[in-house]
């Protein structure tokens, strides 16, 4: 490595999200670390349903010899311990993301832990009433059925491109049901849309220049040229000052996404329209 422990190969890393379960709180809490260096190339590893000590012995060797690190969310005390053991036999660093919770948890309450995997991915109510909500939104994006606009907690409205179905699936995954309608110049407002409430209604906003860059880039990727009417500046103007026409009308919030994340954009929704009384179904 030249004397430079932090050349360029140095840079790679590989983390193991290791579970008795299904791994996605690991591979979560690995994804929100590893956003935080934009400048290192990193490989996330899922290791779901580890259920033996041998399981965990091969995983750590494999650590082992690829210099990874290993984050761990086993529930069962035994498997947390065996992965410990192995770890410090093998000099790999492994990080406990569960077990100090757990035992803080039992200390500060005095009630033992179920130690069950999975416990956190029951097919109870919360789960169908979410699975409900996506099947909304799916059925009900881009107004292709207007009764599922009177029918939502949440009614998003917008022009192209400013993120009303990822919004949709976002919010249908917190148990929010979800209609969005696309505001275009040239189709007339669905009738159901005037007789919503307005608490309900959330108006999506963009600066022009953000939404021309995304429309060319959306443009390229359909295999067009980015001269198309559809990115061009006059055409943006046109459609966001329909847009801001008919927010005004209809007296809703709006929110401007200029470039704001879904969650950061998704969070501001949820405040909204739960300081309006709605809450998910």
């Amino acid at each position: 490595m030249n004397g430079n422990r932090f050349d360029e190969a140095s840079r790679h890393c590989v983390i193991y999200a290791v579970s008795d379960s299904a791994g996605e709180t690991g591979e979560a809490v690995v994804r929100a670390a590893v956003a935080q260096f934009t400048n290192a190339r990193t490989e996330i590893r899922r290791r779901p349903f580890v259920t033996d000590k041998s399981h965990i012995a091969a995983i750590v060797a494999e650590a082992r010899d690829e210099q990874a690190i290993i984050l761990y969310t086993l529930v069962l005390p035994h498997l947390r311990e065996a992965m410990a053991q192995h770890a410090l036999r093998d000099g790999v660093l492994a990080i406990d993301a569960l077990g100090p919770l757990l035992d803080g948890l039992e200390w500060r309450t005095g009630i033992k832990p179920e130690y069950r995997p999975g416990l956190n991915h029951q097919l109870d109510a919360d789960y169908f009433r979410r699975v409900e909500a996506v099947e909304f939104a799916v059925k009900h994006d881009d107004a292709k059925d207007h009764s599922g606009i009177l029918k939502a907690d949440i009614v998003l409205i917008g022009v192209s491109r400013t993120s009303k179905t990822p919004l949709s699936m976002y919010l249908a995954h917190r148990k929010f049901k979800v209609a969005n309608v696309p505001l275009v110049p040239e189709l007339k407002l669905p009738d159901e849309l005037l007789r919503v409430p307005r608490s309900r209604i959330v108006g999506l906003t963009i600066g022009k220049e953000d939404l021309n860059q995304i429309r060319k880039e959306r443009l390229k990727a359909l295999g067009l040229p980015d001269t198309a009417p559809y990115a061009a500046p006059d055409r943006i103007e046109r459609e966001l000052t329909y847009a801001r026409e008919v927010m005004d009308r209809l007296g809703c919030v709006v929110i401007d996404v200029s470039r704001r994340a879904v969650e950061e954009t998704a969070s501001l929704i949820m405040e909204h329209v739960r300081n309006a009384g709605v809450q998910p179904f």
